[in-house]
């Protein structure tokens, strides 16, 4: 069973960055897809930005331009890049599967911009 461990959330100010870790355990498969996705109160994990299997990369529209999903296979961690942040983006932020059905939660991170 796949673990997720989120890391690198704080509070920023609008312009700011940050650069989001989740750290893998458990798969025997590195090149496994993998997203982050983010969770507002109330509402379902949503897709932020993902890697496939295959290697093709995609962002959701709001965050195109400002974040980058990177995968490091050799040391089972996703990260995301995280630039411009706009309060908007406001949120707990996970990792998780992309193209097959989600493993376990983890506890996420979280994220604040404000001013």
């Amino acid at each position: 069973q796949a673990q997720f461990v989120e890391s690198g959330g704080g509070a920023v100010q609008p312009g700011g960055s940050l650069r989001l870790s989740c750290k893998i355990a458990g798969i025997t498969d590195s090149s496994v897809g993998m997203g982050w996705y983010r969770q507002d109160p109330g509402k379902d994990h949503a897709i932020v930005a993902g890697i496939t299997r295959a290697g093709t990369i995609f962002y959701k529209d709001p965050v195109k331009g400002r974040f980058i999903i990177s995968k490091d296979n050799a040391e089972n961690t996703v990260f995301l890049q995280m630039n411009n942040l706009k309060p908007e983006d406001t949120a707990i932020y996970y990792c998780n599967y992309v193209d097959k059905a989600y493993a376990s939660w983890g506890q996420g991170t979280q994220v604040t911009v404000s001013s």
